[in-house]
């Protein structure tokens, strides 16, 4: 029998491209409530409470009440939003975290999927915490660039309002400067950090597309390990990695304009992670993914196939 799978919340930006990538799977049965009763809380409870599968594609506040729906059901709970992320007793879904990581992933009845950011911090930065190569107390900078389908429906028709000219912008615009960004705690929980990184979030005119960079100062590093070093941890913890690619180290200076775009990964669930060192021991981390891809709906779906014994890759 098919395992079925219910997705509250379809009809949201990371919501339509789950179900575009689980629409045509033969392997499972995809509920979705018809337009008149999507939001009607009974409809809502008794889906999720009769689903194999719960995806939960909503604002914080609802996603916690709808995890609450499930007490006492067996339905299993994949939340991909932030509300439970670093909460006791969720798994946090990134499957390359760390060795084991999908195996624990695959035995949970409550997994919350990654934020976009955080998965290409994490990528970059866990192995080399675990490698004592970056030490917990490190105070890290991670400057990222977003497409604006990041901030969800809001932002998208903000960004596509022909009044404001916002696609026409010849820069990137930094927001969230003043105050403490929601993957924030992820980050520095996932991250094996014991002090907050310094997080320099930003938006850009395209629609999908996410570049994270992590500079480490040579200091920082402390003489544990220079550019090459930290390429082979990296290359080392993802071999054999279906989605998680780490590129060929090169020299900064090799870089030029069309290097390192933000939009490289975009439609896929592919992660690309550079390593550039810098004549002066600085190395500077790169990850480039999907927002939309990796960074939501495509590792939702990886995980969903992960908690639901199906092959990892499948559908991705």
């Amino acid at each position: 029998m098919r395992p079925r799978v219910f997705i509250d919340g379809s009809a949201g930006t990371t919501g339509l491209r789950i179900r575009e990538l689980l629409d045509q799977r033969q392997d499972l049965e995809l509920v979705v409530l018809a337009e008149d009763v999507r939001k009607d809380p009974r409809a809502r409870r008794d889906a999720l409470r009769a689903a194999d599968l719960a995806l939960l594609c909503l604002p914080d506040d609802a996603a916690r009440e709808a995890a609450a729906w499930a007490a006492g059901a067996p339905v299993r709970i994949l939340d991909a939003s932030t509300a439970h992320r670093v909460a006791e007793g969720w798994v946090y879904g990134l499957p390359e975290l760390a060795p084991g990581q999908r195996e624990t992933i695959a035995g949970a009845t409550r997994v919350s999927n990654p934020g976009c950011y955080p998965t290409g911090f994490l990528l970059a930065v866990r192995p080399l915490v675990d490698a004592g190569v970056v030490a917990p107390e490190t105070p890290l900078t991670v400057h990222a660039l977003s497409g604006y389908s990041g901030g969800g429906r809001p932002l998208i028709e903000k960004w596509e309002d022909p009044g404001r000219g916002l696609l026409g912008l010849r820069y990137e615009a930094p927001y969230a400067l003043a105050g403490r960004h929601k993957h924030v705690p992820e980050m520095t929980r996932w991250g094996g950090l014991s002090v907050e990184p310094q997080f320099v979030p930003a938006v850009g005119p395209f629609r999908c597309g996410l570049r994270v960079e992590v500079p480490l100062h040579a200091a920082l590093l402390g003489g544990r390990a220079d550019g090459k070093a930290v390429w082979e941890i990296l290359h080392e913890r993802y071999r054999g990695e279906p989605f998680v690619h780490v590129r060929p180290i090169a020299e900064a200076a090799a870089l030029q304009e069309l290097s390192l775009d933000p939009c490289a990964c975009n439609d896929s669930n592919r992660v690309e992670l550079h390593v550039l060192p810098h004549a002066s021991g600085h190395v500077l981390l790169v990850a480039i993914l999907d927002n939309l891809g990796k960074g939501a709906a495509g590792a939702a779906v990886q995980n969903l196939n992960r908690m639901l014994g199906l092959a990892e890759t499948a559908g991705l």
